[in-house]
């Protein structure tokens, strides 16, 4: 940070970062601020590399098969992190339903229906409440995505991947 200067109740900050840190800032500055911050960046100089930039702490959650989502189990799943899919879309076997809270992939089955039984149990039909999946733009998707994944752009949707669809695919990769 260079300079740091308060204007009733706004800051005005001025850093000095390399420009592929650039990359995802603007999503967070809006998420910190709550859509409040502004952000402007241009060219100073070249500079010596001065490091690695960290990339997210959080992992994804993979779906495990081709088959539609269920909002029964999306319910279940969303108490692990956010999701990217809403109930009744397809999804497919290496696709990116939804991120992770905690650091490393988790593969998921977003087809999970209720069992059917006779019996009545106390919780029976409660409502399922899901909150809104998360859209990406497609300069959020680029922002968001790691070495492994990728981004699907298609006419009707912007969807995230992993490079190697399989899961046996992902394990053997990673020990090699």
């Amino acid at each position: 940070m260079t300079d740091m200067v308060q204007r009733d109740e706004h800051v005005h900050l001025e850093f000095r970062i390399p420009s592929r840190g650039v990359m995802g800032l603007r999503t967070r500055i809006l998420n910190a601020t709550r859509g409040e911050g502004t952000l402007f960046h241009h060219f100073a100089a070249y500079g010596p590399y001065q490091g690695d930039i960290g990339g997210r702490q959080s992992g994804s959650m993979i779906a495990m098969a081709t088959e539609k989502s269920v909002a029964y189990a999306l319910d279940a799943l969303q108490q692990r992190g956010r999701l990217f899919v809403g109930p009744g879309e397809m999804c497919y076997e290496g696709m990116i339903v939804g991120e992770h809270a905690k650091s490393g992939d988790l593969v998921v089955n977003v087809a999970k229906a209720k069992q059917l039984t006779n019996m009545r149990a106390s919780s029976a039909d409660k409502g399922i409440v899901l909150s809104p999946p998360v859209t990406f733009t497609l300069e959020e998707a680029l922002e968001y995505i790691e070495d492994d994944e990728l981004v699907e752009v298609t006419p009707e949707s912007i969807r995230l991947r992993k490079r190697l669809l399989n899961a046996k695919d992902r394990k053997r990769d990673d020990r090699a």
